[in-house]
């Protein structure tokens, strides 16, 4: 039997838990918070004061933290880029619509729900540019991306088992530095969108221990090749209004790691969390091929944090369109 027709024979394995995995891993529609429940509200009498203490608050957090915000929110709203792609994996049936376009569905309900918040208080602030962020997201969703995984289910269910824990990182750091500069009101929007991302990562992750129990050798061979390859996030090809591809992403992610949002080193210890739940140490019947994949992936953890060591950071913040010069 060829890898393909094996990784769909494992897919409809799997799929016949779907419903416990929507009931485990996601929250039913008239359960789960909405954004409005952590923003002014536009039908009470308070709103303008509400949202004019908002903007008050938002007048103390410094420039990086808005460039990072904004970026996290450019990302979280690309979300029709993410579903269209999971959509196209092996296994995952839209047409005939199995269980794991179920899945994909539900998943991308909850997610839509990050940028909707997110831009809603945004706007309010006043503190950026709304043109230029929307002509960002317009572009970044024109562009598309490519996340090295093609069509393989393996491989898509490694990337957003780590793509899931590496955006609850970055929400559950902004939180913490929001709260640091007296911002309560978005500390718990970012913590509440941080506790999606990680219920989410338990999801995917979950996903790929159930494949390593029935397929063990060709899931340690796609673990590998995915962080052989690294792991590229979602807004690789990030960009300004009237800009090519370029290295917008670089200079967001400088930010990040400046105000300790997201660093090298998390990349590192979220590569070192997986190894550690899906007990790659301790699997068993793998071919000789796969043995190898273990024994390098085993290794690559201290082999990246060394280099991560030797990151320099630029000191200076790229200027972004998006955030107004009053905030530089």
């Amino acid at each position: 039997m060829s890898i393909k027709n094996v990784r769909l024979e494992v897919m409809q394995f799997l799929e016949k838990n779907i419903d416990s995995f929507v009931d485990q891993y996601l929250i039913p529609v008239e359960k789960i918070w909405q954004p409005t429940d952590f923003l002014p509200n536009s039908q009470n009498e308070n709103f303008f004061e509400e949202v004019k203490e908002l903007r008050e608050i938002a007048k103390d957090l410094p420039y990086d933290f808005w460039v990072t915000l904004v970026g996290d929110t450019i990302t979280e709203e690309a979300l029709p880029t993410y579903e269209s792609w999971l959509m196209d994996v092996e296994g995952i049936d839209q047409v005939e619509a199995n269980g794991w376009s179920k899945w994909i569905r539900h998943w991308t309900g909850e997610e839509n729900r990050h940028g909707d918040l997110l831009n809603k208080y945004l706007y309010l602030s006043g503190r950026v540019n709304m043109r230029e962020i929307e002509m960002t997201t317009q572009h970044l969703i024109s562009d598309g991306f490519d996340i090295g995984t093609g069509r393989d289910p393996y491989k898509n269910f490694v990337y957003t088992s780590f793509q899931e824990l590496a955006t609850y990182v970055s929400h559950n750091r902004v939180a913490q530095l929001a709260k640091s500069y007296g911002d309560n009101k978005l500390s718990k929007i970012c913590k509440m969108i941080a506790g999606d991302e990680m219920r989410h990562h338990h999801a995917y992750s979950e996903f790929v221990n159930r494949i390593f129990q029935v397929d063990p050798s060709e899931m340690m061979l796609a673990f590998q090749y995915m962080m052989k390859q690294k792991i590229v996030m979602p807004a690789q090809f990030l960009r300004e209004s009237g800009e090519k591809i370029s290295s917008a992403f670089e200079h967001f992610s400088d930010s990040a790691q400046r105000i300790g949002v997201y660093t090298a080193s998390d990349y590192v210890d979220i590569m070192q969390k997986l190894i550690d739940k899906w007990e790659i140490d301790k699997i068993s019947g793998l071919t000789d091929e796969a043995e190898k994949a273990r024994d390098y992936l085993m290794k690559l953890p201290a082999r990246m944090a060394k280099i991560s060591e030797r990151l320099v950071i630029p000191a200076e913040s790229q200027v972004f369109k998006w955030v107004e010069p009053a905030t530089r």
